[in-house]
């Protein structure tokens, strides 16, 4: 086992054998034993495997020395999905498409909890800046289901544009953004009611989505179109498209706001976006198919995901590092948050 990952130093008191940790107020819980956690510094999540290539799995690495850990099984034969980690860093969701469900995994003990029901093909995920609630969106029945987190169960699902696939929250936590690839559309949703509101019209096929930190713009890349679109949340418009590589796919912005980074899948790179200007700057090639981006809690380092990969870049030079070779095929990354005191 890695010790030094995010799976942390377990203190453990038990009644009886463990097994497996089920999270608090979760299905099947385990009543008989406690386990605390030190957390140890922050962790990259990074999905792998699934469908025909084996059990879909996550792999830790530790981002002060970019080594891997022992990859976490989650008992799912199915292509990886999207990932979203709690704001206290605790459990790691993992979206399964071809099962429709949102598996937990508990960042202690490392091991996955029993699968949630989600929707049909669940293709996003989110979760609210206070940990409540995981919005999953479904591209198969064009819903979002709301999962309340303290529990872990989906709440009434509720409707949004064509083909959600991706979404993202407002960091004063009121407002959910979900981009409708075959809509052509942004959805809001008004989260303290779970109502949708007018769709804004942000050009062909949408794919991703990321919001600043000062809550003040959305960044929406367009899979076909070679472009970014900036959407001001304040009026709900969409802005001039910035022009970027081939294929944007996805979206990490430095928690400073000035930098957005925007993954290529067809041109095997990441770009970056100077936020103040609007800009594009060079691109930075990474590995084949450039799938996934995120963004360590410090702003100091982008990780980006290629099939083959993980290339870390310093965001201060937009310098690549050594590629972490760790498999594959590779998916999704997420971040856990700095450790709390």
């Amino acid at each position: 086992m890695f010790a030094s990952i995010t799976r942390a130093v377990c203190a453990v008191t038990a009644v009886g054998a463990l097994s497996a940790v089920a999270l608090p107020g979760a299905p099947g819980a385990a009543a008989t034993s406690t386990r605390t956690c030190a957390p140890a510094g922050v962790t990259a999540y990074v999905g792998s495997g699934g469908g025909f290539t084996g059990p879909q799995t996550l792999i830790p690495i530790n981002t002060t020395t970019n080594k891997a850990g022992k990859k976490i099984n989650l008992n799912v034969r199915a292509e990886t999905g999207p990932i979203a980690i709690t704001p206290d860093g605790k459990t790691i969701y993992v979206l399964s498409a071809s099962p429709g469900t949102v598996t937990p995994v508990s960042t202690c003990t490392r091991t996955a909890q029993r699968p949630i029901h989600a929707g049909h093909q669940p293709d996003a995920i989110a979760i609210t800046p206070d940990g409540k609630i995981a919005y999953v969106t479904n591209a198969g029945s064009d819903t979002v289901t709301p999962i309340r987190t303290s529990a872990n169960i989906a709440l009434a699902p509720i409707h949004a544009g064509r083909h959600p696939a991706a979404i993202a929250i407002t960091p004063n936590g009121k407002t959910a953004y979900v981009v409708n690839t075959y809509g052509n559309s942004v959805t809001p949703i008004r989260i303290a009611t779970n109502t949708a509101l007018k769709p804004i019209n942000v050009g062909k096929a949408p794919t991703a989505i990321a919001i600043t930190p000062d809550g003040k713009t959305a960044y929406v890349s367009h899979i076909n179109g070679n472009t970014v679109t900036p959407v001001s949340i304040a009026t709900n418009t969409a802005l001039t498209p910035i022009p970027v590589g081939s294929n944007p796919w996805r979206i990490a912005i430095t928690p400073d706001g000035r930098t957005a980074y925007v993954t290529s899948f067809g041109g095997s790179s990441v770009t970056p976006i100077d936020i103040a200007t609007n800009t594009a700057l060079a691109p930075i090639r990474t590995g084949s198919f450039a799938v996934a981006v995120a963004i360590t809690p410090d702003g100091k380092t982008a990780y980006v995901v290629s099939w083959g990969g993980v290339t870390p870049i310093l965001t201060a030079t937009n310098t690549k590092l050594k590629n972490i070779n760790i498999g594959g095929p590779l998916s999704y990354i997420a971040i856990t948050p700095p450790p709390r005191a």
